[in-house]
């Protein structure tokens, strides 16, 4: 059933597109000529990409039902990849795809691009009668969600629930969790003195910090809350006392109230400092990134991703994640959503590979769903 020739080929010209967050320009423009090939009967672009000044922005696009009283469902996935992502040149080695320099590949997350067209052209090609299907390629989804952040939810409503294609691992593997993330921002404001002629007259911000981070909880907290520090400068000259030193760090967690309780720990951390350095300040911003979700396990989306996994000959493993996805903005403001797996793997390394079975796997398990969901 899959035309495997037409989904290697797809695949490789996508990846070859650069697409760097915020700049999607080019891939945009392809995919809503492919949606208008294959029948939407609207495609959108809304102005998600003003929001972040981003040169495009999120494209939504309908296929009207043809069968009555069946869901309206949605497939979404990004369009952006992370860096580097300019000039890469896929290659197929004994079954395996990768890139052929130094490159990421891009299978994040153009496995999933790639397995929602095919799906949508088997369904035509099968004359599969369906219900309303709404299309959405997101903008910069890497670095912070923020196309589906800033979505135009007038053309997310009314959905009954949707599929996010974008997880490493085989394909079969159903996200029905994932955590909510907070981004702390902190500067410690010291005073300036020469290191070598007066450094009792300055505060040590570098100083400042270091004391925070020995106080600070991170790392794996529990089974489902972690917290990390990725970032840290400060100082300007070793004969200088550093008046001021900056830090970028992340709390994640899946349950709301142990993401709460981590933050308030890291801040409390940092704002600690304040009473061993008097006269320093302590800067601390919290940022709400995306909240946690959770769908059941006996959700119809879930139960009818299984279903059509098993159609596959692929089984369905449900569980969950700690990493962050469209699917948490889509939980929020939109509707319920899982994520599925695509075969991805290594991504954000110049190691990212997904195997050609599997690529063909995610693509069937798109147009399975569709089935799957008629025959009920």
């Amino acid at each position: 059933m899959i035309n495997k020739e037409r989904v290697l080929q797809e695949f490789f010209e996508l990846v070859g597109i650069t697409c760097h967050t915020g700049d999607e320009r080019e891939v945009a423009d392809l995919l809503k000529a492919r949606l208008k090939e294959l029948g939407a009967s609207t495609i959108h672009e809304d102005n998600a990409g003003e929001a972040i000044n981003g040169t495009t922005g999120n494209i939504i696009a309908t296929f009207e039902a043809t069968r009555a009283g069946l869901p309206t469902v949605a497939f979404t996935a990004h369009m952006d990849c992370v860096e580097p992502c300019e000039g890469i040149e896929p290659q197929l080695i004994d079954g395996v795809i990768t890139s052929k320099g130094d490159t990421i590949l891009g299978s994040d997350d153009k496995s999933g691009v790639v397995a929602i067209l095919e799906g949508l052209r088997l369904m035509n090609e099968q004359n599969l009668p369906h219900g309303k299907l709404v299309i959405i390629f997101c903008i910069a989804e890497e670095g912070g969600l923020n196309g589906s952040r800033h979505i135009d939810t007038d053309y997310t409503q009314g959905i009954d629930f949707g599929y996010v294609m974008d997880s490493s691992g085989a394909p079969g593997k159903i996200i029905n969790q994932a955590p909510g993330q907070n981004a702390i921002h902190v500067t410690m404001h010291g005073r300036r003195s020469h290191a070598g002629l007066a450094p009792e007259d300055g505060i040590n911000a570098v100083v400042m910090m270091g004391t925070a981070l020995s106080r600070l909880p991170y790392g794996r907290i529990d089974e489902e809350t972690t917290a990390n520090v990725g970032f840290i400068e400060g100082g300007i000259a070793t004969n200088i006392v550093a008046d001021s030193c900056t830090l970028q760090a992340e709390a994640r967690s899946r349950n709301p109230e142990k993401l709460a309780a981590q933050t308030k720990a890291m801040v409390e951390a940092f704002q600690s400092v304040e009473k061993d350095f008097p006269g320093g300040i302590a800067e601390v911003e919290v940022i709400e990134k995306y909240q946690p979700y959770f769908i059941e396990p006996d959700s119809p989306s879930i139960l009818l991703a299984s279903e059509a996994a098993r159609a596959v000959g692929i089984e369905p493993i449900v569980t969950a994640t700690g990493g962050g996805s469209d699917a948490n903005n889509f939980n929020r403001h939109s509707f319920p959503a899982v994520v599925l797996a695509t075969g991805m793997t290594k991504v954000h390394t110049p190691e990212e590979y997904i195997l050609e079975e599997h690529l063909y796997q995610v693509s069937e398990w798109v147009y399975r769903i569709l089935e799957t969901i008629q025959s009920e």
